[in-house]
C-alpha cells in the first residue's frame, strides 16, 4: 500500500470534556477526525500532569481510527510496554527526554507500535537526522509543550528541512500546537501532513451539540488543502 500523505486532522482530547472522554472521542470521529491525539504529561518533563496507561486503555475502547499517543515524559523506556498494552497505535517520545532515543524508537517498534519522535521548538531538525530510518512520524512542536491553547510558534523552516531530510521515506510530519485555519496552510505547504488541534476543534461544540466539531475540522482541512495547494 502506498504511503498516505493526505492531510490528517488529529484532535487533541486535552481540550475535550474530561468528564466525558468516551463520547467526546466518538463525537469528533463521527464529525471527521482522522486520528485521536492523546497528550501524556508527567509533571516532570513538562509542567503539567495528564494521563497514564490506564486512562489510555480506557480511551482505546472508544477510538475507531488511529490512537496517536504523545509522551511528554522522562524517562520513556520503562513505560513503553504499558502503552503498547493499552492499545496505542503510534507512540511518540521526545528526543530531549533521554540520551538514547535510538534505543527508545527500537523498543517502541519492537512492542508492535509505530514510532514517533518529537522536537521541541528550540531543538533543530538535525537532532533526529540519524534516527529517521527508525521513525514513522516526526512531531514538530509549534508551542512549548505542557499546556493547551498556546500561541503558534512559526516552525515552517524546520518543517521544510525535515521534509528534505526525510526524502522518500514513509514518515509523517505532525504539527502540534496552535493549529487553526490560519496556521494550518503554512505548515502543510512546508511539508506537514498530520495536524494536531485541540481548542480549534472542540471550540463551540459538545457531545450534545457535536456539529461545531465537524465545522471546525472541515475549516482546518479546507484551509490546509486549498490555501497550501
Amino acid at each position: 500500500m502506498p504511503f498516505d500523505r493526505t492531510v490528517k486532522i488529529a484532535p487533541s482530547i486535552l481540550s475535550a470534556d474530561f468528564a466525558d472522554f468516551g463520547r467526546e472521542i466518538r463525537a469528533v470521529e463521527d464529525q471527521g477526525a482522522d486520528w485521536i491525539h492523546v497528550d501524556v504529561m508527567d509533571g516532570h518533563f513538562v509542567p503539567n500532569l495528564t494521563f497514564g496507561p490506564p486512562a489510555v486503555k480506557a480511551f482505546r475502547k472508544h477510538v475507531k481510527t488511529v490512537m496517536d499517543v504523545h509522551l511528554m515524559i522522562a524517562p520513556v523506556d520503562p513505560y513503553i510496554e504499558a502503552y503498547a498494552e493499552a492499545g496505542t497505535d503510534i507512540l511518540t517520545a521526545h528526543v530531549e527526554a533521554g540520551a538514547h532515543t535510538h534505543r527508545t524508537l527500537q523498543a517502541i517498534r519492537a512492542a508492535g507500535m509505530k514510532a514517533g519522535v518529537a522536537l521541541n521548538p528550540g531543538t533543530p531538525a538535525q537532532a533526529i537526522e540519524h534516527l529517521l530510518d527508525l521513525t514513522d512520524l516526526v512531531c514538530v512542536m509549534t508551542v512549548n509543550p505542557g499546556f493547551g491553547g498556546q500561541k503558534f510558534i512559526d516552525m515552517t523552516s524546520k518543517v521544510r528541512t525535515l521534509r528534505q531530510m526525510i526524502g522518500d521515506r514513509p514518515v509523517h510530519i505532525e504539527i502540534d500546537g496552535g493549529v487553526d485555519p490560519t496556521t494550518a496552510p503554512l505548515v502543510v505547504e512546508a511539508g506537514a501532513d498530520v495536524l494536531v488541534a485541540g481548542s480549534a476543534v472542540f471550540r463551540g461544540g459538545s457531545v450534545e451539540n457535536p456539529a461545531p466539531y465537524g465545522e471546525n475540522i472541515r475549516a482546518i482541512r479546507t484551509a490546509a488543502t486549498t490555501l497550501a495547494a
